[in-house]
């Protein structure tokens, strides 16, 4: 199996070392290095504890013939835009299932108009990955409610839209909500 695992580690800037011990748990920096070379067999277990340590998606990990790359042409420093010493890529982003897309047309916050925002559905058992994280909801008759997740409580959701100066929304009995997890901005 061909993994990018190598790439995006370096594109990321970490080394075997760092990468080892974000894994959960801490494996050894030896080991990081033979699943990137493929001299150790990378499980589906292993995929999903670097995915994690490396916080990207575990199919980001995998190299697929018709998914194209990004060639990195330089790396902006606080001396300026520098020259690579290696040749490297970046993943194109990739969706994977569970997801859906909103659009922005109005500034808000961080978000900025024309903005797309790549957002992940999770079910009532994991909210709590959500927490304090930007969030898209359901509201009765095909509404929504988006803003960041401030506060849970059992069926009860508390959401803090980003427009200054706005209440707190508070929802209960939501059967998903779907998370911020990438955002693609045209400059």
């Amino acid at each position: 199996m061909i993994t990018r695992i190598r790439d995006i580690r370096q594109g990321k800037g970490l080394t075997l070392a760092e990468v080892a011990a974000r894994c959960d748990p801490p494996t050894t920096p030896q080991t990081i290095g033979r699943l990137e070379t493929g001299t150790r067999t990378v499980s589906v277990e292993w995929l999903n504890r670097i995915a994690a340590a490396l916080d990207v998606l575990p199919a980001d990990l995998m190299q697929f013939e018709d998914r194209a790359e990004i060639g990195i042409a330089a790396r902006l420093t606080a001396a300026g835009a520098e020259p690579l010493t290696k040749p490297r890529a970046l993943a194109s982003p990739h969706p994977s299932g569970g997801m859906t897309g909103m659009i922005v047309d109005y500034p808000f916050g961080d978000y900025r108009p024309r903005d797309e925002l790549w957002l992940e559905r999770l079910s009532p058992d994991r909210f709590k990955e959500a927490a304090n994280r930007d969030i898209l909801a359901p509201r009765p008759v095909g509404r929504f409610a988006f803003g960041r997740l401030v506060d849970m409580y059992g069926a009860r959701l508390s959401i803090l839209p980003p427009q200054h100066g706005a209440r707190q929304i508070v929802l209960t009995e939501t059967p998903w909500v779907a998370v911020v997890r990438k955002l693609i901005r045209t400059l």
